[in-house]
């Protein structure tokens, strides 16, 4: 019983606080984004792209979605459930799957929804790890699309660590956030992977 009230809360209660909430943080900070314009150089040309983040800094990340033409990769699991329920109100599409063994899972419906215009979000280091290491199956997908990887982070000078498990990271209210977009978007037809 305790689990289903949990599941139900986790699903239908959270979600709209979450967003509420993060529409707060998003108001109440002073937001400088940080190398955007090649980025955006590229939208202009008509060109998406696979932004990639650690999952440590998820948190945020909605508010990185100028283009407003987005999917994120999202597990399966319970946890996945809750985060696309947030992402909706965000107006952001999710496409549920992981890495297994290396490589993306739902990997026909990623490489079609890139050749759609879509930019498709990744976390290369998932949600179980190991942290900060960036998992092959982002660097196949650039490979096969040709679609360029964009590093993506944020800070603040004020934050807190709000789960030491997975060092998901949000700002404290009040507080300048930086957006940080990697200028030298890699080209993909060139990547290798060293394992």
């Amino acid at each position: 019983m305790r689990k289903e009230i949990k599941y139900f809360l986790m699903l239908h209660v959270f979600p709209p606080l979450i967003y509420v909430f993060l529409i707060f943080l998003k108001i109440t900070s002073r937001i400088e984004h940080v190398n955007r314009e090649p980025v955006r150089d590229m939208w202009g040309k008509g060109e998406n792209i696979i932004a990639c983040f650690w999952h440590g800094r998820l948190l945020m990340m909605p508010f990185a979605n100028e283009r407003g033409k987005g999917k994120v990769l999202i597990s399966r699991h319970r946890d996945g459930e809750f985060i696309a329920r947030v992402m909706k109100f965000f107006r952001l599409g999710t496409i549920r799957g992981s890495y297994r063994k290396g490589s993306i899972a739902s990997l026909r419906e990623i490489v079609l929804d890139l050749k759609n215009g879509f930019d498709i979000a990744i976390t290369p280091d998932g949600p179980k790890g190991p942290r900060y290491v960036v998992k092959r199956g982002i660097v196949e997908l650039a490979k096969l699309t040709g679609k360029a990887i964009v590093p993506i982070s944020y800070s603040a000078g004020k934050k807190k660590i709000f789960n030491p498990g997975t060092a998901s990271l949000f700002h404290i209210l009040f507080q300048k956030c930086y957006f940080s977009m990697e200028p030298r978007s890699l080209l993909a037809k060139t990547l290798t992977w060293k394992s």
